[in-house]
């Protein structure tokens, strides 16, 4: 056997890569990302209607469970995992999501609130009416072009025959490679006129065409705020709307009123129902929307229902302003008319859209009736012959009789092949020779029962020939006929329209913006207090006042700070993690307070705090900084003066920590304590200011496996004693020395 030769081929490898990677994005942009632009559905969705249709889970049939679906759809169609298709189907059959449902869900679909469905074992789907009769007619009539599957055991269709432009009616929404698809849905009724009026003037303008189409019309209805641009973003494609959930006032108890969100804008379907009932909450906890007593969520399978319960005399305008300005009660939907069309990627726009649904209805209907009129003509075709037949019965009666196969009474019927047939007489054979039916003809003949010669069944037969007649002249009309074809278009979207139209649910208006005029916040002296488990509170000046002894007793940190100024936290990691004071509860002295952990990014779990206090006094100082390594340095405390909630404090090498950080203006000596008993004390104006990016400069040489473990900052004038072993230890009398030296061991 002859050994096959090795082949090299030399590749740039940044080619190789190029290439591969334009493969595989025009692999997800066309066959998983975006919709289709003729049918407005991914290839997912397509491929599990169309599975259901095969299925036959009909809308006039029993549902069948999702997770026989789901299977036989990634089985025979699409083979990317289940949770997709699952997911795709969900979605389809969610009325909150979708303009027009295209799947009828049987059990737990999820919420507007953004609870999931159940697992696929225990729902069940079929398909909706309109799905049927709308989006999945007709593919027995040869109107779309099939290919193989993933692994051309079966045939699937490439696009669906969908008879409306569900891209416009049900929007879209995608991430692909490098683009993303988000189409906003629309009124039915109003899609359908737009589609009349392009096909009697396909010179129309977008302009005109919004006299039909508004603008977008969401399932959760809601307000359009900026009418005026979307004329632009319908010409481009792209684009934002503004949207708005809808505030109705009602009358309250005890001469009250309440604020009830009826409406919500569509970005709002899921999870950020939760969101804007938090973002209200944290409104009145921080005592801007101090007027809302109380807020419910009353919200049902009949619709949205969010009840803000007001103070008597309550300002409700400036607080609906409130609501829309400082949570998602307004919101912006980003319009990307993107979509799959001749076989690219294209941002479309809206008479485009209309243009590329109409090209494809005509070619639907064109190859629909093509189909038609090749049946009408097979069946006037053997009707003709039929009818022929009858005249010459006891002929064709006499050549069955004499004939020995049924070829031979075709080959006499159709070539006037007489050999080999006995014939009464030498006329009836004559006539035999002259006999041309077609092979068609001929086998209807075989196949007709003696019945159909009983005079009523002639009669029907004429009668259905003249029907075959009308039928193939209205065919050849409407495909000869441009205006015969639209004709018929528009009667099946007038159909549609009457079935299965409803009226618009979002408004489209010019609004002003909203003005909210925020009531300042009227700065006042407050007490900070944090206990040793990390509880925070801030009180009233006068209760601390009141209460001062029992205040430093029971609490680790206690300072007066504005309540418009930030808390500093220094954490041994080298972090400042800032939280508003606004955020810290005012509560009475005897309350427990809130977790500093939940009020900012600090975790107890993770570092050790080290230092806090207010921005304002440290921002008026210069803080020390001592690590476990002896490293030190000053720190101008502007330099904290930040917008983010956490930054580094300093620069810390590796296995390093914070031991100190303290304010140092008002100090003059410096004393470290290292783990093997060595006390080193210097002047404080040795330790250099730095940025705080900086590590340092090394404040005492430490022995092997020695390090800081205590740092103290002294007044010249006050004496501070601390426990060593068994004795107090005076560190204003230790000896004074100089940066960077191993200091004085002391036996505690």
């Amino acid at each position: 056997m002859k050994a096959v030769e090795e082949q090299i081929i030399s590749t740039e490898y940044s080619e190789l890569m190029q290439k591969s990677y334009i493969d595989y994005a025009m692999s997800v942009i066309i066959a998983r990302a975006l919709p289709d632009v003729r049918d407005g559905l991914k290839p997912v969705q397509r491929r599990t209607l169309y599975d259901m249709y095969e299925l036959g889970i009909r809308y006039d049939r029993p549902y069948r469970k999702c997770a026989r679906i789901v299977g036989d759809t990634m089985g025979k169609y699409h083979p990317h995992g289940d949770s997709s298709i699952y997911e795709a189907l969900v979605v389809m059959s969610q009325d909150f999501k979708k303009g027009q449902t295209l799947v009828d869900g049987h059990g737990n679909f999820g919420s507007i609130e953004g609870d999931g469905a159940a697992a696929m074992r225990y729902t069940e789907a079929r398909l909706e009416k309109i799905t049927q009769e709308v989006y999945l007619a007709d593919l027995d009539k040869d109107v779309v072009d099939f290919g193989p599957n993933f692994d051309e055991t079966e045939k699937e269709p490439l696009v669906l025959p969908v008879r409306i432009p569900n891209l416009l009616v049900n929007g879209a929404d995608g991430i692909a490679v490098g683009m993303a698809t988000s189409i906003p849905p629309h009124n039915l009724c109003e899609v359908a006129e737009a589609v009349k009026a392009y096909m009697k003037n396909s010179d129309i303008t977008v302009e005109q065409l919004m006299k039909y189409i508004k603008g977008p019309d969401f399932p959760t209805g809601g307000i359009v705020v900026n009418k005026d641009e979307l004329l632009q973003i319908y010409e481009t494609g792209a684009g934002k709307i503004k949207l708005r959930g809808r505030v109705e006032t009602e009358k309250g108890k005890g001469g009250k009123t309440n604020l009830v969100v009826t409406e919500i804008p569509y970005t709002m379907v899921g999870a950020n129902i939760g969101k804007f009932l938090n973002d209200v909450a944290t409104l009145v906890e921080t005592k801007k929307a101090p007027d809302i007593t109380d807020i419910s969520n009353q919200s049902s399978k009949e619709g949205i229902r969010i009840v803000l319960e007001l103070k008597k005399g309550a300002d409700v305008e400036n607080l609906t302003n409130m609501l829309y300005k400082k949570t998602r009660l307004e919101d912006t939907f980003g319009v990307n008319m993107l979509a799959v069309a001749d076989g690219r990627p294209e941002t479309l726009s809206l008479k485009q859209v209309i243009e590329h649904h109409v090209d494809f209805q005509f070619e639907v209907c064109t190859r629909k009736h093509q189909n038609l009129l090749a049946r009408e003509l097979e069946r006037r075709e053997v009707q003709e012959g039929l009818i022929k037949a009858v005249d010459v019965i006891d002929l064709i009666i006499e050549i069955l009789r004499g004939s020995k196969s049924q070829q031979q009474v075709k080959d006499c019927l159709t070539m006037g092949v007489t050999e080999g047939i006995k014939f009464k007489t030498k006329a009836s054979e004559k006539k035999a020779k002259n006999l041309m039916f077609t092979q068609r003809q001929a086998q209807a003949i075989l196949d007709m029962r003696l019945a159909k010669l009983i005079g009523l069944e002639l009669e029907a037969l004429m009668k259905e020939h003249q029907e075959t007649l009308k039928k193939i002249s209205l065919y050849e009309d409407i495909l000869n006929n441009y205006d015969s074809m639209a004709r018929v278009i528009e009667k099946d979207l007038d159909q549609i329209k009457k079935e299965y139209g409803r009226p618009r649910r979002t408004s489209i208006e010019n609004a002003q913006e909203i003005v909210f005029e925020e009531k300042k916040i009227e700065e006042m002296d407050v007490v900070f207090l944090m206990d040793r488990f990390g509880y925070a509170k801030l009180i009233d000046m006068g209760v601390y006042e009141r209460n001062k002894e029992a205040a430093h007793g029971d609490y680790k940190y206690v300072f007066i700070c504005k309540n418009t100024d930030k808390i500093c936290i220094f954490t041994d990691q080298g972090q400042m993690h800032t939280v508003k004071a606004l955020d810290v509860p005012l509560c009475r002295l005897r309350d427990k307070g809130t977790p500093i952990d939940n009020l900012c990014n600090y975790s107890s779990a993770q570092e050790e705090l080290v230092y806090i206090g207010s921005l304002e006094s440290v921002k008026q100082s210069h803080l020390l900084f001592v690590t476990s390594k002896g490293m030190a340095k000053q720190v101008d405390g502007m330099e904290f003066d930040v917008a983010k909630r956490t930054v580094a404090a300093t620069k810390l090498t590796e296995g390093d920590r914070v031991v100190l950080v303290q304010p140092a203006d008002a100090m003059e000596y410096l004393v470290l304590q290292s783990r093997q008993g060595y006390f080193l004390r210097f002047l404080k104006e040795e330790i250099p200011e730095k940025k705080k990016t900086a590590i340092g400069v090394r404040a005492m040489r430490l022995g092997q496996e020695d390090e800081i473990a205590h740092a103290y900052l002294l007044e010249s004038r006050m004496e501070y004693a601390i426990d060593h072993g068994s004795k107090k230890l005076v560190l204003n009398k230790l000896k004074l020395s100089k940066r960077d030296g191993k200091g004085t061991k002391v036996r505690g």
